[in-house]
């Protein structure tokens, strides 16, 4: 299979060429689009057969939920049932935008997407590519992350045919996601509103909103039993380069002295070092710097893409330090604590 690249405006999707994707997808196929968190891997939310080979192009483990996306708040009711008030206000603040809700699922909705569990994860992103190609459709779009299962998810149409040319039909080149990780997530099905996964929306956003909001125990670093996981990203290793990453925790006068130790350290044996926003180290033999940003939007935007350049520059190992847990920042140091294979603390 020869992987057609397909050039959109991200301002002003030509519709002929939206056209095109929508052919693909309504014969069963796969096609990769950029939305506002990350490029997503399409397929028709409603076609079984189509939805099985976004798990066999990814190779992505059958019992990790995909997350529908619509165009158009008022589909919400034709994919799930017993809609909650709090759902109610909730899409209408975050809607569209990268908020993914838990809910009850109507029975048109395919096993298969929601790992066999009578719930679903639902949206309504905000990228006009996204939007247009939903809306050709006329079907929600079932996409998780354009990306071999547990490597980072891709920002760029580049990185999407990385891991994924030669086993989907198309990618839209519709430039960078401009969030640069994944939506938050937030079960309704509980008593009190859950995050499942933190993004961009966070939790101090929805506390503000709804009063009660709860994470889940799991992102607190609690041990908590996932027989049948909600929604993605909670229960594998998620979002690892082909390097080491080591994330350092602690205060700014103790990680800066670890990480020269682990930089010697790693010196001597002759290992390729990338470090990620650190400015205060001076540019020496075998290390490879990436400053990615000072505010947390720039962090979160750049993460994947860093990852994926040091990649590129046959590092070994990664090393990068903390960032501060409010607002966005949780979710960054979510990602960054799925990604680490070591996690130090200075």
């Amino acid at each position: 299979m020869k992987t057609r690249v397909i050039i959109v405006n991200p301002k002003k999707p030509q519709i002929k060429k939206i056209d095109q994707c929508v052919s693909i997808l309504r014969k069963g196929g796969l096609v990769a689009f950029p939305t506002e968190t990350v490029y997503g891997l399409g397929a028709d939310g409603l076609n079984p057969k189509a939805i099985k080979k976004i798990f066999q192009a990814k190779n992505r483990p059958s019992d990790n939920p995909l997350i529908f996306h619509i165009s158009n708040k008022k589909d919400v009711k034709k994919y799930t049932k017993d809609i909650p008030a709090t759902a109610e206000k909730l899409i209408e603040k975050f809607w569209p935008g990268p908020l993914t809700l838990i809910l009850k699922k109507s029975s048109i909705i395919p096993k298969i997407a929601t790992g066999g569990l009578n719930t679903i994860a639902i949206r309504m992103p905000s990228h006009k590519i996204a939007l247009s190609l939903i809306n050709s459709l006329g079907n929600p779009i079932v996409a998780p992350s354009a990306n071999l299962f547990g490597k980072p998810s891709p920002t760029l149409a580049k990185h999407v045919l990385y891991d994924l040319d030669g086993k989907i039909d198309a990618v839209i080149d519709g430039r960078n996601s401009v969030i640069g990780i994944e939506s938050t997530i937030l079960d309704l099905t509980t008593k009190t509103p859950t995050i499942l996964r933190p993004g961009k929306i966070s939790y101090e956003e929805l506390k503000n909103l709804l009063k009660k909001v709860k994470y889940h125990p799991s992102l607190l670093g609690k041990k908590s039993k996932l027989l049948k996981v909600k929604s993605p990203g909670m229960k594998y290793k998620h979002y690892s380069p082909n390097a080491k990453i080591i994330l350092v925790e602690g205060n700014t006068k103790n990680t800066q002295k670890k990480i020269h130790e682990l930089i010697k350290k790693f010196q001597q044996q002759k290992k390729l070092i990338g470090i990620i926003n650190n400015k205060n180290i001076k540019k020496i033999p075998f290390v490879k710097f990436k400053f990615i940003g000072t505010t947390k939007n720039l962090i979160a935007s750049n993460l994947y893409k860093s990852f994926r350049e040091l990649d590129d520059q046959k590092v070994d190992v990664i090393i990068m330090r903390e960032v501060d847990t409010s607002n966005l920042g949780f979710a960054i140091m979510n990602r960054l604590r799925k990604a680490a294979s070591e996690i130090i603390s200075a």
